[in-house]
């Protein structure tokens, strides 16, 4: 890997053993047979992840495997678990993986598929008990480890798996601390997006595999953050990327080698109008709210902006979802309409599509208004189901020809899921922070899938919908710089530039 790499990382590895070891580890690349019990093929680029696991964990060093969603960062995690049992390394020790809770049952699944002489418990429920016996794998969600936080600290894990890492990007949270409390030999982050939006995602995340070697969070802030986030130095930035490079791999659906395995992506953005219902209900908020903005202060001033941004918004859906209205009709809404065309496309087509949207009470609307439409069942996923109900939708849909229509709430089905039954996404409604959108399209455009995948980002013209749009847009080109992931930063502006944002343009 050179020698720039080596001297960078001399001035934060303080002890010589770690420096010795990191030295062997940048100087001897391996690639490992994949294990023989291994009930699957690993592609090229899967045995190499595969490969840099088994040698990080051979050298003591922690990993950040952040490869796109769907390339498959589970069955690389697995097969180095394997690796490990084939070579009598698990005998008397396990690996403990944290997940989300929704994504339990796809973790077992892969367990059974991939690596099914794997043994494993999943301790999650609340009538759940730790196991007395050893495991291979102890599955678990992140909720559990901080409220049975003493459970995990009795011993020294093999391994300590966590994924969507992100969900210990806050370092200052009791949950990332709990995560971060859990002892194990060498740690593996599994995430999508490495850096959402901040670089203290990425320290909390690396401070998790390899603690201190990005050093304290005080000293990151000020020899990095500040001049790569505020300065916009270069130099600071490649430097980061050097130093960090021998524990982060990311592989993306873009890379060459690796787009030749995926079919393609179009993404179109399809624009509609507001109805005569929807512009007089928009304008109304806006003259309402924007003389409570001009006689408010502070805190209070932000909140009637949250406030506004959210009616603005569910105005942009449906009426009926801002004014609870009973009887909904599609004609009240342009991009209801819009939905509507575009389904009877898809359902021409005989193809299945998968609906998204930030709100439940949206996605019940839509659920209401197409499944009557189309004289047909529609499913919907949300947050407050259980887990059980969450597996009998996903399997519904993947597996049963009659089920054409799945409507999700963007954080529920977001992440983590196998979703590629369809070939078409929707997204009903936008996100401020693309990464976000990005892993919901990800759920149908991942390995497995085998046709060409149509995206559709609805956007209500001349509304708010267009300056997200517009931020959504400028935020992709800077990831790696500081930018909130939510609406919080027009709570910044002045009341000239919130007219500028929210007025509408017909």
């Amino acid at each position: 890997m050179g020698t720039n790499v080596e001297k960078l990382a001399k001035r934060h590895l303080k002890n010589p053993k770690d420096y010795a070891r990191f030295q062997k580890l940048v100087n001897q690349a391996k690639v490992y047979n994949p294990p023989e019990s291994l009930t699957g093929d690993l592609r090229p680029y899967q045995k190499i992840g595969y490969s840099w696991l088994v040698q990080n964990i051979k050298f003591k060093f922690g990993s950040i495997l952040a490869d796109d969603m769907g390339l498959g960062k589970t069955i690389q995690v697995l097969s180095t678990i394997l690796y490990f049992k084939e070579n009598s390394q698990l005998e008397d020790e396990s690996t403990l993986i944290i997940v989300p809770p929704t994504l339990i049952p796809n973790w077992e699944n892969e367990i059974k598929k991939f690596t099914p002489d794997l043994t494993y418990f999943i301790y999650h429920g609340s009538n759940r008990t730790f196991p007395l016996e050893n495991y291979d794998i102890i599955l678990t969600s992140y909720g559990v480890v901080r409220l049975d936080l003493d459970m995990f600290l009795d011993r020294i894990w093999f391994l300590c798996v966590i994924d969507e890492a992100q969900n210990i990007k806050n370092p200052n949270t009791e949950q990332t601390k709990a995560i971060k409390e859990v002892p194990a030999s060498t740690k593996i982050a599994l995430t999508g997006t490495p850096i959402e939006n901040k670089l203290m995602d990425y320290w909390s995340i690396f401070d998790f595999v390899n603690k201190g070697y990005l050093s304290t969070k005080d000293d990151f802030k000020r020899n990095y953050i500040i001049p790569i986030e505020k300065l916009e130095d270069e130099e600071v930035l490649e430097n980061l990327k050097t130093i960090a490079k021998p524990f982060v791999m990311r592989r993306l659906k873009t890379d060459e080698d690796i787009k030749k395995e995926l079919p393609e992506k179009f993404v179109n953005d399809i624009y509609c109008s507001l109805t005569k219902k929807q512009v007089k209900l928009y304008t109304a908020i806006l003259e309402e709210i924007f003389f409570d903005i001009e006689n408010s202060k502070g805190i209070q001033r932000k909140g009637i902006i949250l406030k506004i941004l959210t009616a603005l918004k569910q105005t942009c859906n449906h009426p009926a979802q801002f004014l609870d209205i009973k009887n909904p009709k599609i004609s009240e809404s342009g991009k209801m309409e819009l939905l509507i065309n575009i389904l009877e496309n898809i359902l021409d087509n005989d193809e299945k599509v998968i609906i998204f949207t930030q709100y439940v009470e949206m996605g019940k609307l839509i659920k209401e208004l197409v499944s009557k439409k189309f004289k047909r069942d529609v499913l919907f996923l949300h947050g407050s189901q259980s887990m059980k109900e969450k597996t009998r939708i996903i399997d519904t849909f993947q597996e049963d020809e009659n089920y054409k229509i799945f409507v999700a709430t963007l954080k529920t089905g977001g992440t983590g899921l196998n979703l590629t039954a369809a070939r078409n996404v929707i997204h009903y409604d936008l996100w401020w922070n693309p990464a976000v959108e990005n892993q919901a399209t990800d759920r149908v455009h991942r390995i497995g899938q085998d046709k060409d995948v149509m995206v559709y980002r609805l956007i209500t013209k001349g509304t708010l919908e267009e300056a997200i749009d517009a931020i959504s847009k400028r935020k992709v080109d800077l990831a790696e710089k500081s930018i909130s992931n939510d609406e919080t930063f027009l709570t910044e502006m002045t009341n000239e530039e919130l007219k500028e944002v929210l007025t509408l343009r017909l």
